[in-house]
């Protein structure tokens, strides 16, 4: 999910860059006088947006696949299975006989 995002945000942000360049007026439509300088700084920030997106999403993605295999690898380790410990053989503990 995050991957896509990521890419989304690259494709416009790329469009945004490129439209900037050309005619910055009509990228920043709101602003009175927009100059290029602008263009690249919102484009620097949203590229570093864009980067910290596919980076935080290949890292959720590795750690999703690396789930399942902890658990199967727990579950079938013979080392995590109960291993039956035997009863002490301590004998069993004699009534007493009340002394006169």
């Amino acid at each position: 999910m995050l991957i896509t995002a990521a890419i989304d945000t690259g494709l416009l942000t790329l469009l945004f860059f490129i439209v900037g360049m050309i005619k910055p007026g009509w990228a920043l439509f709101f602003m009175a006088k927009p100059d290029r300088f602008l263009i690249l700084i919102i484009s620097t920030v949203l590229f570093m947006v864009c980067a910290t997106l596919f980076g935080e999403g290949n890292r959720q993605k590795a750690v999703e696949e690396q789930a399942p295999k902890e658990i199967v690898s727990k579950i079938l380790s013979p080392a995590s299975a109960p291993v039956p410990v035997p009863a002490a053989d301590v004998p069993a503990a004699q009534p007493s006989s009340p002394k006169n």
